[in-house]
């Protein structure tokens, strides 16, 4: 028979082997925990903000660009219009003429939506009020030239030349102050646009910590295999699934929307171009409006894509309780079984 020593010996061996499997499992524990908290953290946090980039760009980043360049060409147009009604001689029965009177409103429609949506803060609101008042005199100038001195050549010049003078002067005329407005505004619009240095940071810090969360899942569900006598453990098992699927959705989310915001910074830099091509204005203004639309559509929120933030936020959960469930079970239950 075994003598007393060796069963004390044996004992002891079993012990020490159940000790050194409990501490394995609790270091398993809590890497996991650690690695699923930092790891969703930095998932959640960085696809909230392209999604609010994307929110940003929808609203009102590509409607002030766009706001900007119809402004523009629509007061350039106005003009045109005026001086097209002299060179034709009809300003005597119709003064400026109704197309002048059009792009007028809506160059001054298009003011009143830029102070809604500007997107260069208290800068861009001074520059917008100064704007109007460069405004209000430049209609002070043009309407006694189109209606009060038509027959008077010399004062009709004069009003037209002070007129555009007040509309192009560098520096300080308005299309030239909506250059400087729209020049802080795509500024802006890059840097909300781009997937920045520290969000791209933040989704290598989330799947990196998913994938050592994947791993030590795996290690997890082989130690309880050869430990504990579980070929399976369905609290690990689902812990990885889950952890595989927030590695892969979030991201591929995040991708599609970036690519929708490359696209629209692409288009918002073509219709800051073509507001400064003035030899065809008419077909400029159609070429901004076109693309406004278009980027309007490509703009448009997703509903899946909310809810991929959603289900990455049920899905932060259960990669938290999920493997916390199933090392305290079996702690708790049969950690006596390692051997």
């Amino acid at each position: 028979m075994p003598s007393p020593t060796r069963w004390t010996h044996a004992f002891r061996t079993r012990r020490r082997t159940r000790s050194r499997t409990r501490r394995l499992l609790e270091r398993h524990l809590a890497v996991l925990v650690v690695a699923a908290l930092v790891s969703m953290s930095a998932l959640l946090a960085s696809y909230r903000e392209v999604q609010n980039a994307a929110g940003e760009m929808r609203t009102r980043g590509a409607p002030a660009v766009q706001g900007v360049a119809a402004t523009q060409l629509a007061l350039l147009r106005a003009h045109k219009e005026a001086q097209r009604s002299v060179d034709d001689g009809i300003d005597e029965v119709v003064g400026a003429g109704a197309r002048y009177e059009n792009q007028l409103a809506a160059a001054d429609q298009g003011l009143s939506r830029l102070s809604d949506v500007q997107i260069d803060g208290e800068r861009g609101r001074g520059v917008l009020l100064t704007v109007r008042g460069v405004l209000t005199s430049y209609s002070t100038s043009i309407t006694p030239g189109a209606v009060k001195y038509v027959h008077d050549e010399l004062m009709q010049r004069q009003k037209f030349t002070e007129a555009k003078t007040l509309l192009d002067r560098p520096g300080t005329g308005v299309v030239p102050r909506l250059d400087v407005l729209q020049e802080h505004q795509m500024r802006r619009v890059d840097r909300v646009s781009s997937l920045g240095p520290l969000q791209r940071t933040g989704w290598a810090v989330a799947e990196l910590g998913l994938l050592i969360l994947a791993l030590t899942c795996l290690s997890g569900l082989w130690v309880l295999r050869t430990r504990c006598g579980r070929s399976h453990d369905p609290w690990l098992l689902a812990a990885l699934l889950v952890t595989l699927a927030l590695a892969v959705v979030p991201l591929w989310a995040t991708v599609h929307t970036q690519e929708r915001l490359d696209t629209a910074r692409h288009r918002l830099f073509a219709i800051e171009q073509r507001a400064h091509d003035h030899t065809d204005l008419a077909g400029s203004q159609t070429y901004v409006i076109d693309n406004s639309t278009a980027l309007r559509g490509r703009l448009a929120a997703r509903s899946w894509q909310n809810w991929t933030y959603y289900g990455a936020l049920g899905g932060g959960a259960l990669v938290v309780l999920l493997p916390a469930a199933g090392i305290c079970r079996r702690l708790n239950a049969d950690y006596w079984r390692a051997g």
